[in-house]
C-alpha cells in the first residue's frame, strides 16, 4: 500500500476539476498506451449521452490532482464489444500523472477502483475486465498483481483480462 493511502481518493469529475484532469498526461513513452484525459472525458460524455453507464474520477493525492479513471458497466450503447462487456463492469481507463508516477498511486488509484466497483453502483456483475497493449508490460503486472488474468481475447490490438468479483 502507498505510505499516503488515507490521502488518496476518487472525486467525480465535475465542473470544478475538469479542467486541472485534462492537464494530466502519462510520459511520452507511454502515450501510445492510453487514450488523453481529454478523450476519455469525451467519451464518458456521449456514452451517457446514449444512455450507457460510465463513472469517470480524477486520483487525488490530498488535494492535488495525480491521475484519472474511469469505470463502465455493460455495454448499451458500444458496436462490437468483447463479450465479457455484457453485463459486467470495465476499469476503462486508468492514468498515473508522469510527475507523479513511481509513488504507488497507480496501485492505490487501482484499490480504490475495484472497492467502488464492488459496490455494484450499476448493477449487479459478475465480473470486471479491462484491456491494455501487449507490449504494456507495466500494465499487465500492476493487472496481475489485482488477480485480473488475460482470457485470449482481444479488444481491437488490446488484450483483455478478467477478474471475477465475487
Amino acid at each position: 500500500m502507498h505510505k499516503n493511502d488515507a490521502q488518496i481518493h476518487l472525486r467525480k469529475v465535475d465542473g470544478k476539476n475538469v479542467w486541472e484532469l485534462v492537464e494530466l498526461q502519462v510520459r511520452e513513452d507511454q502515450r501510445e498506451f492510453v487514450a488523453s484525459n481529454t478523450v476519455s472525458i469525451l467519451e464518458a460524455y456521449t456514452t451517457l449521452a446514449a444512455g450507457g453507464h460510465v463513472l469517470p474520477f480524477g486520483v487525488y493525492d490530498g488535494e492535488a490532482p495525480v491521475g484519472f479513471l474511469m469505470i463502465g458497466y455493460d455495454c448499451t450503447d458500444w458496436e462490437d464489444a468483447p463479450k465479457i462487456a455484457a453485463g459486467n463492469y470495465c476499469l476503462w481507463r486508468l492514468m498515473i500523472d508522469e510527475r507523479y508516477q513511481g509513488r504507488g498511486l497507480g496501485k492505490s488509484a487501482m484499490e480504490l477502483a475495484l472497492a467502488f466497483i464492488r459496490t455494484m453502483p450499476c448493477g449487479k456483475a459478475e465480473r470486471c475486465w479491462l484491456s491494455y497493449e501487449p507490449e504494456n508490460a507495466a500494465a499487465r503486472t500492476l493487472y496481475q498483481s489485482f488477480g485480473f488474468r488475460e482470457t485470449g481475447e482481444m479488444d481491437g490490438r488490446e488484450v483483455i483480462s478478467t477478474l471475477s468479483l465475487e
